[in-house]
This record gives structure tokens, C-alpha cells and sequence, in this order.
């Protein structure tokens, strides 16, 4: 693909994702995506011709394995090598919702996504949690049965470990910025880390 296609089909993709975030997958129209990109509707058809559905298809995928890329590196990064639980999964956590506001709007996408799962064709559903969530899910739960077998943690269910962590850890700054729309006070969001860490822990650490 020559560089001004390239262009012009990442100009598709960001104004695609912005509609689609903002007003869902039902509402969303093709116009409204053409004039957020730039384009004609023309040139949207050219790069997807199977209209909205391809084009809502490519916007899930390409946004859900780059946040994906993203939240793997932080894992690896931030619990290769754990000594202090508590400091290292507060640091941990930190770095975890740090995305939340420079990609705010494929989490927009996101909660559209969740909105209208009725009207979404399954495999679609099945595409993007196998490019996104699971994986993620996968490569911490994988790091907290590690963490049990060094003895750092107690853990009889590490995929399930793994989703209670993100959910205290994120799910309130989520919900209070909007999927990071509007982000709160550092010390709002070190605070809420924190607490959803310390809360991990009591369940979580050896007796």
C-alpha cells in the first residue's frame, strides 16, 4: 500500500473510531465518518468495501492489539521481577491505568461496544475479546500463578486473581473518567490505586 493510501486509511481508521465511540454502532453513519476523516465516502468504500460493518470490524481490531501491545509491555515490564508485593503492584497498577486517558477514545469504543452487544454479530464479539481482553487477562493471570509459586502470593485461581485485581484496581477510575475522557487528580488516581491494591492483597497474600 503506497504512503498516501496508508494515510488516508489511518485517517479512516482514527475518524471511524471517534464516531463510532461517540455515537455507537447503530447510530454511526458512514457520512459522519467521512467528514471526521477527511475523506469522501468514496475513499472509505475503496479501502472498505464492505461499508460500516468492515470498516467497525478493523477499528475493534487495529485499536484492541494496539492497547494490547501496550498492556503486555506493562506487565512484562512492571512484574518481571517482584520483591516488595505491595510497592510493586501499587507501581504496577500506576502504569496499568496510565493508558486509560491516551487512548480514551478505543475505551470509548469499548463501552459502545458493551452497550450494544445485542445488535453486534458474535464473531465479532469473539475477534475482539481473542485480540484484546483474553490475552491480557491470560499473560497476568500467568504472571500471579508465578508470583503463587515464589510464595509472594496465595492464589487458587489465577485467571480469576487476575480479573478481581483489574476490577479493584481499575474499574472505579474507569467508570470516573469515563474510560479516560476526563481524568481525574493524580493524587485521586494514586489513591484509588492503592486502595484497590491493599484490597487485592488482603485476599491474596500468605497467611
Amino acid at each position: 500500500m503506497g504512503r498516501g493510501l496508508a494515510e488516508k486509511r489511518e485517517a479512516i481508521i482514527r475518524g471511524a473510531r471517534t464516531v463510532f465511540g461517540g455515537d455507537g454502532y447503530t447510530r454511526a453513519g458512514i457520512d459522519a465518518i467521512a467528514r471526521a476523516a477527511g475523506v469522501s465516502t468514496r475513499t472509505i468504500y475503496n479501502h472498505f468495501p464492505g461499508g460500516k460493518e468492515e470498516l467497525f470490524r478493523a477499528v475493534v481490531r487495529e485499536g484492541s492489539a494496539e492497547i494490547l501491545r501496550v498492556q503486555l509491555d506493562i506487565v512484562d515490564r512492571w512484574l518481571r521481577k517482584v520483591t516488595d508485593v505491595e510497592a510493586d503492584l501499587i507501581d504496577f497498577g500506576t502504569a496499568w491505568v496510565a493508558p486509560m486517558a491516551e487512548f480514551s477514545s478505543h475505551f470509548a469504543l469499548v463501552r459502545q461496544v458493551r452497550a450494544e452487544v445485542q445488535h453486534l454479530p458474535p464473531d465479532l464479539l469473539r475477534d475482539w475479546e481473542e485480540v484484546g481482553p483474553r490475552r491480557v487477562e491470560s499473560a497476568l493471570a500467568d504472571r500471579f500463578g508465578e508470583l503463587a509459586d515464589e510464595g509472594l502470593l496465595e492464589i487458587d485461581d489465577a485467571r480469576q486473581a487476575a480479573i478481581h485485581f483489574t476490577y479493584l484496581v481499575a474499574g472505579e477510575i474507569q467508570d470516573r473518567t469515563y474510560g479516560g475522557v476526563l481524568p481525574l487528580p493524580e493524587e485521586v488516581t494514586e489513591r484509588l490505586v492503592k486502595t484497590g491494591v491493599r484490597a487485592f492483597l488482603r485476599g491474596h497474600l500468605p497467611r
